[in-house]
């Protein structure tokens, strides 16, 4: 390579040197907090501490850059807000109404999906069989595949236990879903009573437990094997509702 193709051809950490160099000499803002707001603006995830400190300049107080911006965004249209312990900017909650009217009707998860991925958020790790016992009724399959399809739940493991069953639990993106930084974020049992969805007069011995997502296996539970079929059903695209009905028996 010639010496002038040599000086024309940067290694990428110069160019960002450089184009920081530019950002820091404009009046006004912190360049820092600029390019912080450049990259959650651009990014079509999530962001953790880590990835954006990597594209800060070095020393840059990544935690305090995040708190000032999202003070700036607090009662803006856009909030940046912490989910799944990774920052997004995501429009403000009270005007989510507006907009989604522009937005095609999302197909709603029936009443079995609901209740079944509910009882794997809180009682992860869970087999089908738990699932079906705290219910009450059968678990059509087809609701464990859609919930499985939409990235909420994942296959964790398989239970020491007779017929070796596999184990249920959630995932990054049902937290980013519903707006979780954490798992232990979900309503407690006051919470519940709170928004009605248990009733007030209900048993004063009834719990809520203390939902954990840890990826660890558990002591009671085995890794799936290497070549465990994850395959599951096909989504349906009619009805409003979707995610199987119980079985009856």
């Amino acid at each position: 390579m010639s010496a002038e193709a040599a000086r024309s051809v940067r290694p990428a950490d110069e160019d960002v040197a450089q184009e920081t160099a530019s950002a820091a000499s404009r009046p006004g803002r912190d360049p820092a907090l600029r390019l912080l707001e450049a990259m959650l603006f651009a990014a079509g995830e999530p962001l953790d501490e880590a990835t954006i400190a990597a594209r800060l300049p070095e020393g840059a107080d990544v935690r305090g850059l995040l708190a000032d911006l999202s003070a700036d965004y607090a009662d803006r249209g856009v909030n940046l807000v912490r989910v799944a312990g990774k920052w997004m900017l995501r429009t403000a909650p009270d005007l989510g109404f507006l907009l989604a009217r522009d937005k095609p009707e999302p197909r709603r998860l029936s009443r079995a999906a609901l209740e079944t991925l509910a009882i794997i958020a809180y009682h992860q790790p869970v087999t089908r069989a738990e699932i079906e016992e705290i219910r009450g009724v059968s678990t059509n399959k087809g609701t464990l595949d859609v919930l499985l399809a939409s990235g909420w739940i994942r296959l964790r493991g398989r239970r020491r236990s007779p017929g070796r069953p596999v184990t249920y639990g959630t995932t990054e993106t049902f937290l980013v879903h519903y707006g979780l930084d954490t798992i232990g974020d979900l309503p407690g049992l006051d919470e519940l009573r709170g928004t009605g969805l248990i009733d007030a007069r209900v048993s004063a011995g009834l719990t809520v437990p203390l939902p954990s997502d840890d990826p660890a296996l558990k002591d009671d539970e085995d890794p799936l094997e290497p070549e465990f079929d994850l395959s599951f059903a096909p989504e349906s695209d009619e009805g409003e509702e979707y995610g199987g009905e119980d079985e009856e028996g």
